[in-house]
């Protein structure tokens, strides 16, 4: 080989000092004590009925209930957002739609059913009861809605398929249809 086409010997990785490792895995951790229960980011839907009454509990990213960027607690989201929510019981989280992005329903504690709505008129549905480690994934697009059918609170993941997902809209079917955020 001419050394013009020679390909250089690997080096060895350096390890990284310990503590850049520390600091990374401690930036990367969002500890269920360090969570709070949000009710406020919703709370605008009570307007609508305390039916509509539910907390937010973010993790990473704000998902799609507005700007909580200055709240240091959340991980940063670069592909998706990760929240929990508190439905107390008989509690709705009203039809709406995400345009932009996928959303994913795990439910950790408690039962819900969840309805989508057809895309032309809302009044046509189809529902699921969803208990412990049941997921469901609702495309872009599709209206949904959930209701805690149970006697207690169910606590369920939401997973929204961005960083920064669009503001969902209210269809005229749904009960926050003209709801406003002031």
């Amino acid at each position: 080989m001419t050394e013009s086409t020679a390909r250089p010997t690997a080096q060895p990785a350096a390890a990284a000092p310990a503590t850049d490792l520390d600091a990374l895995i401690d930036s990367c951790i969002a500890a269920r004590d360090g969570r709070h229960e949000d009710w406020d980011t919703l709370g605008f839907q009570a307007k609508a009925g305390d039916e509509f009454r539910r907390a937010q509990i973010r993790y990473i990213g704000s998902g799609a209930t507005g700007n909580h960027e200055t709240d240091g607690r959340i991980l940063p989201s670069d592909h998706f957002t990760f929240s929990n929510m508190r439905l107390p019981a008989g509690a709705i989280g009203p039809e709406h739609t995400h345009h932009d992005v996928e959303e994913v329903f795990f439910v950790l504690e408690g039962e819900l059913e969840v309805t989508v709505h057809d895309v032309e008129d809302g009044t046509k549905t189809a529902s699921r009861l969803l208990g412990y480690r049941d997921l469901i994934r609702v495309p872009a697009g599709v209206p949904r809605s959930l209701r805690n059918i149970g006697d207690a609170d169910a606590l369920f993941c939401v997973i929204i398929g961005t960083g920064k997902p669009e503001l969902p809209t209210y269809p005229p079917t749904s009960p926050m249809h003209g709801v406003t955020r002031d």
